[in-house]
């Protein structure tokens, strides 16, 4: 079967994430700027070779003294690790809906950890301009002390600030190249 490139629709995709803040709620973040590519055989997604690429900069919580504070060196450091990689290294067939278990090497501040993403697959379409799209939902949670992301503060009753979990959650658009 012939080898399928497909690249990520911006305009429908969405890369975001949740973490305790207080541990009394969750606070949302998301990366703007991303970039995400698969080689298929044909439109079977389950062994495709993917990478995503974000750009850590375009980090966004709604609240600008926070960004600030994730892309300095406490946290993401953008200015000496600009991007966050995954490259799929492993996929596992869940059930005949075409979910799956995506496995796969994230890197951030240069450290690479192997994590499992829950894959939910929408399906491909054709849309109304001729565009073959693929649909993906994709969950997963990492340690962000995994990688380096190990600053926090302790709270006068003995809490912490920041969670050491933290939920991803993609919704992920990609456009077959011709």
């Amino acid at each position: 079967m012939a080898k399928q490139k497909w690249v990520s629709d911006a305009a429908h995709s969405e890369l975001t994430f949740k973490i305790r803040h207080l541990m009394i709620t969750n606070v949302t973040g998301r990366f703007n700027s991303f970039q995400v590519e698969a080689e298929t055989d044909g439109d079977n997604f389950l062994n495709a070779i993917a990478t995503a690429t974000v750009d850590v900069d375009s980090i966004t919580t709604a609240n600008s003294q926070r960004d600030e504070h994730l892309r300095s060196p406490d946290f993401f450091d953008v200015n000496k690790f600009r991007n966050i990689t995954f490259k799929a290294t492993k996929t596992e067939s869940v059930d005949n809906d075409g979910s799956y278990t995506l496995y796969g090497d994230l890197t951030i501040r240069d450290v690479t950890k192997n994590i499992k993403l829950d894959v939910e697959f929408g399906g491909v379409v054709a849309d109304p301009w001729g565009n073959t799209k693929a649909g993906f939902t994709i969950h997963g949670k990492i340690n962000r002390k995994d990688f380096g992301l190990n600053w926090n503060a302790v709270t006068e009753a003995g809490g912490v600030m920041v969670s050491d979990e933290v939920k991803i959650q993609c919704e992920v658009q990609l456009l077959k190249q011709q």
